[in-house]
């Protein structure tokens, strides 16, 4: 690993830093907050913390407003990018597909089976990377926003023996039938809808192996919803599968940044209280 860059925020650190991923087969930028508890000779739990269409690993961390709530609970943050980069990684020129929109998926079709296997990175790559480098417990939550809802969802559910606890913002929840998720869909796994189901949370949540907890927030003035994001409907999905689901939706809110940031610290908190803290 190469570190990029490294700040001192709340008397943690948050840093940057780039190594070559194997799975993805090119080079892999991520952030990472590590809480002042690490330099006290702590092992702390981690959040992955995944973001939407058109991000990178440095929207959340310099826009959510986390880093004070991670280091007052002793949980390190990290943030990886969305999508694999650079020369010879396939693209698209619009937002919602190729650099910077990964969907967290393992592509299948070409040409983006050659670069595009987000899921692994999340769920495999990525963690063992951390594990290795950093003083962390093996204790891990994931939360994101938007695309990175889907992926925080999806994973969640798919790995339940992986992760303490789930939330996601305005998540798209049921890419199967959206318009962002169908065209992603398409051109990553290929025309053939039975492929897609596997990274539908709202499938996913019928083949969880246990009751994994699960904070959901929506903004009602969020320009995407209902059309991109129908979170009820996973709501529903997931009580009728017999998951513990929290739901708000946030009068007057929208799909930013801002929205975030209003509610990072009741996110944090509610990992905090799964992870043990």
């Amino acid at each position: 690993m190469q570190l990029v860059s490294s700040q001192k925020m709340f008397n943690g650190w948050q840093q940057r830093y780039r190594h070559q991923s194997e799975v993805n087969q090119c080079e892999m930028t991520f952030s990472v907050y590590v809480p002042f508890r690490v330099a006290q000779g702590h092992k702390v739990p981690v959040v992955y913390c995944l973001s939407g269409l058109t991000c990178s690993d440095e929207n959340f961390s310099t826009k959510a407003g986390a880093q004070q709530y991670a280091a007052q609970l002793g949980l390190m943050l990290v943030m990886p990018d969305t999508s694999p980069r650079g020369e010879g990684v396939a693209d698209d020129a619009a937002y919602d597909l190729g650099q910077g929109a990964g969907f967290y998926v393992n592509a299948t079709a070409a040409p983006w089976a050659a670069h595009y296997r987000m899921y692994d990175y999340i769920v495999s790559e990525l963690p063992a990377l951390i594990e290795a480098h950093f003083q962390v417990t093996k204790e891990r939550a994931i939360m994101g926003h938007s695309m990175g809802g889907h992926g925080a969802l999806m994973i969640a559910l798919r790995n339940t023996d992986r992760y303490s606890s789930v939330s996601a913002f305005a998540p798209i929840v049921n890419p199967m039938d959206v318009p962002w998720g169908q065209k992603a869909f398409a051109a990553y796994l290929g025309e053939d809808s039975k492929a897609w189901a596997q990274y539908d949370a709202c499938h996913c949540v019928n083949h969880a192996t246990k009751r994994i907890p699960i904070l959901i927030d929506q903004g009602s003035a969020d320009d995407f919803y209902p059309s991109q994001l129908q979170p009820e409907k996973f709501v529903t999905a997931a009580k009728v599968a017999g998951l513990p689901v929290r739901y708000n939706m946030r009068p007057e809110y929208d799909h930013s940044y801002y929205f975030i940031a209003s509610f990072v610290e009741s996110h944090l908190s509610f990992h905090a209280e799964h992870l043990g803290l």
